[in-house]
């Protein structure tokens, strides 16, 4: 009897210290934030917001006082849960999209050299000096391209139904609204006004540029906003950091010290490795390079349907483990057996310990891309493309078996009007040239109708044209694509993005994509083929032109 009493408070006694330990390792992250961080309040205006520019800020302002909130943040919605979208309710893409910037042996990523790069070191990574030298060469050509006649083409003039937000100049943002967030703008303290706030014109670049969104791009081809934005991607101060919900493979949302944010996709593998040949396109891993070049790409094309992206180089611990406030997350992190830090976070899929993402020691590579306007202040319409992979391992899409298929379609609205249908044909290049077989859904603003752009989103048949003109020209050696790509990738923090083999395969795809548009014009005639939109004029309105 007494062997069995000490057994069973032995028994309790284990219980009480597994319980315990358990409460501590839940307290531990607070605990330690409380350590390290100057002040834990977080002021709020003491006016409700008055003005758009705030009515930004709010859930931004929300989400800092506590754990993120999915009602609150501004997250990249899941397209298969866009209650507005055209999505399917029985569609099998909810568990099953296929990661972007598959590339089927062609798009991979390659990490840099980062030996300088030590624990706990803020410095960034700088290209070579040789490379820099190339970037001021490689500046020149590309500034000859941007300046071609065909770069220059002008918008038909902007009303209040043409642009997403109405601002007044005279709007006014109060600084005091973010007193201990550290409310920074470019500039010195003679760009506020006398009355301590802040012009339109001095708002965060991120800002600046959701107000710049009209029916027609989503920015303008000199914009310097963009510009600003990238470098604010780059080395803006990360303040926050949370797990995106949804998706299948870990992406994080990040916000900034000026209240912007931006899904961060950690690199995954290298830039040469290569995709197995017998991988499905919905197989493989999600590629960070690929939607750093993505963004160039879709510039030079001169579509402006890609929301701003940039590489970073990210200390995991200072920029997320020591920040976030999302315990799922945290509690994924660990030293691996080589002594890095690694992190596997929650997701549908490659969310493991199998699956982690590792520095070196603590130093990880990603890319970052701008959010677009709160779905509260700027609703988006989701729609399947027609042209979207089956994602089944045996059965084609539609497309495939239904010689009918293209003329049913176009004769559907929205393809039946406008331009949506050529707007889907200039996606259908883009996404060739990069390599993308992932398009399964696409965007647009709905305050636009359905006369507006495509939103070109989550990168990694007939045509304009402008398209097929710029096209023509990217082919010339002179402004040949994959050398305008070299060079406008330069600039980018974590250069080189691609390999000379990627680089190699877009010049490839151009002139596949050139001889179909060719032998095409030869059996339908040029203007069966070729929608004339330089000439101010609806680029087509009838089915049968196309």
């Amino acid at each position: 009897m007494i062997l069995l009493r000490k057994f069973r408070v032995l028994i309790l006694m284990v219980f009480l210290v597994a319980c315990s330990m358990h409460i501590m390792i839940d307290l531990l992250p607070k605990l330690e934030r409380r350590g390290n961080s100057g002040c834990s309040c977080s002021h709020t205006p003491s006016e409700e917001p008055g003005d758009w520019a705030q009515k930004q800020l709010q859930p931004l302002q929300q989400q800092q006082q506590g754990w993120p909130n999915k009602h609150t943040l501004r997250i990249l919605q899941d397209f298969s849960n866009e209650p507005n979208s055209n999505v399917s309710s029985n569609s099998l893409e909810k568990n099953q999209f296929p990661p972007v910037g598959h590339n089927q042996n062609e798009r991979s990523s390659r990490q840099p050299e980062h030996q300088a790069a030590q624990r706990g070191d803020p410095k960034r990574h700088s290209p070579p000096d040789v490379v820099e030298q190339q970037g001021v060469k490689a500046l020149v050509r590309l500034a000859a391209l941007y300046e071609h006649p065909l770069f220059k083409t002008t918008l038909p003039a902007l009303t209040d139904e043409d642009t997403l937000f109405n601002v007044n100049t005279d709007i006014r943002f109060d600084p005091k609204a973010a007193e201990d967030q550290e409310w920074h703008v470019d500039g010195d303290a003679e760009a506020f006004s006398p009355t301590g706030a802040l012009t339109a014109d001095s708002y965060p670049n991120w800002l600046r540029f959701h107000i710049g969104i009209n029916r027609y791009e989503l920015y303008s081809r000199h914009d310097p906003v963009i510009d600003g934005l990238l470098k604010d991607l780059d080395a803006q101060k990360i303040t926050s950091v949370a797990m995106k919900s949804g998706g299948t493979q870990l992406k994080l949302i990040m916000t900034f010290q000026n209240y912007g944010q931006a899904l961060f996709k950690p690199m995954k593998q290298t830039r040469d490795q290569e995709t197995p040949p017998d991988f499905f396109y919905f197989s493989d891993f999600e590629r960070h390079n690929a939607e750093i070049a993505a963004f160039h790409l879709d510039r030079i094309l001169d579509f402006r349907r890609v929301p701003p992206v940039a590489g970073r180089l990210v200390n995991m611990t200072k920029e997320i483990k020591d920040i976030t406030k999302d315990k799922k997350l945290w509690r994924t992190f660990f030293i691996s057996p080589a002594n890095n830090i690694c992190f596997y976070g929650e997701c549908s899929y490659y969310c493991s310990t199998e699956h982690a993402l590792c520095g070196k020691p603590d130093q990880i590579e990603g890319s970052l891309a701008a959010f677009l306007p709160d779905l509260a202040l700027a609703k988006r319409k989701t729609w399947r493309n027609p042209w979207r992979r089956s994602y089944h391992k045996r059965k084609k899409a539609e497309w495939e078996v239904d010689p009918d298929y293209c003329e049913e379609v176009k004769q559907t609205p929205p393809y039946d009007s406008g331009t949506r249908l050529l707007d889907i044909m200039d996606m259908t290049v883009f996404d060739f040239l990069m390599g993308n077989m992932d398009r399964h859904h696409y965007e647009t603003f709905e305050k636009f109708g359905n006369e507006t752009f495509i939103i070109h989103l989550d990168n990694g048949r007939g045509v304009k044209k402008s398209t097929h003109l710029r096209l023509q020209l990217l082919a010339k050696q002179e402004y040949l694509l994959s050398s305008m790509m070299a060079q406008s990738l330069l600039r980018d923090h974590l250069a080189p993005i691609l390999i000379q083999p990627h680089l190699d395969a877009m010049d490839r795809r151009l002139r596949q994509v050139l001889t179909v548009l060719a032998d095409c014009i030869e059996k339908e005639g040029y203007s069966n083929v070729v929608a004339d939109d330089l000439q101010g004029e609806p680029a087509h309105t009838s089915p049968r032109q196309r």
